[in-house]
């Protein structure tokens, strides 16, 4: 009631109409309390979910149309896309409808997921879970792979041939679990019975980075994340080897 702006007994008057419209009781009640929603209640909230979620994309519409050059587009992203993929499209973006603003939200694959289905953000982009979800509509935006990142001047720097077991034998700097592909690495690792050392998860490709130059290990970091190194490993103390190979695709 106090959302609506209503009486209580307003709300519950209209409670029992739409019930004895529909034939079936929405709640459970004890007296005058409600106890609990029932199970036909449960597949009804359901379909208000998807009706009010309709009459959002009405106003939407009308706003669109009203201001088609205009307006803020959020998109729910991980950090490693805010920071490598998206500025050069989303500076294109503003150039092309100065009039847009583009609000970033930044999370973890499954705090994407969620804030596209709370209507927090328009789209989203990641590489893990995103697919999980029924509600979402999913599309291939592109390809990349992991790379190995290494201290200049490591063993395994002028090894013609790398291997698993090379990198599952040296303490490994890479993502936390549910980020930038991770399950893809230990996926790899599983399917050939090994166990590798994680020295040091990270959610940031720069913090692997840091961390590897340091010597703390050998990172395993997104490709599109180290083609500053790639161009210049000498200045950057870093050493950058393609490990799509070893740890499959992931889009």
């Amino acid at each position: 009631a106090k959302s609506l702006h209503t009486s209580q007994p307003g709300v519950s008057k209209a409670i029992i109409e739409l019930e004895e419209e529909l034939g079936i009781d929405i709640f459970a009640r004890h007296g005058k309390r409600l106890k609990r929603v029932t199970e036909p209640g449960q597949q009804v909230l359901k379909c208000i979910d998807v009706i009010m979620r309709e009459v959002s994309n009405l106003k939407r519409i009308g706003e669109q149309y009203s201001a088609q050059d205009s307006g803020t587009l959020s998109i729910a992203t991980t950090h490693t896309q805010a920071r490598y993929v998206l500025p050069e499209p989303v500076a294109k973006l503003r150039l092309a409808y100065p009039k847009v603003n583009v609000s970033l939200h930044q999370g973890s694959p499954e705090q994407v997921a969620r804030m596209l289905i709370d209507e927090i953000a328009e789209i989203g982009i990641a590489t893990e879970s995103i697919a999980g979800y029924s509600e979402l509509v999913t599309l291939p935006c592109y390809e990349w792979q992991h790379v190995l990142v290494l201290p200049s001047g490591h063993p395994l720097c002028h090894k013609e041939h790398l291997t698993l077991e090379d990198i599952a034998s040296e303490p490994i700097i890479t993502y936390h679990p549910s980020y930038t592909g991770r399950t893809r690495i230990d996926h790899a690792f599983e399917t050939r019975r090994l166990e590798p050392r994680i020295a040091l998860e990270a959610i940031d490709s720069d913090v692997i980075k840091t961390y590897v130059k340091l010597g703390l290990g050998v990172g395993i970091a997104a490709e599109m994340s180290v083609r500053d190194v790639s161009d210049t490993a000498t200045s950057s103390g870093l050493v950058v080897r393609p490990a799509g190979h070893l740890l499959g695709q992931n889009v």
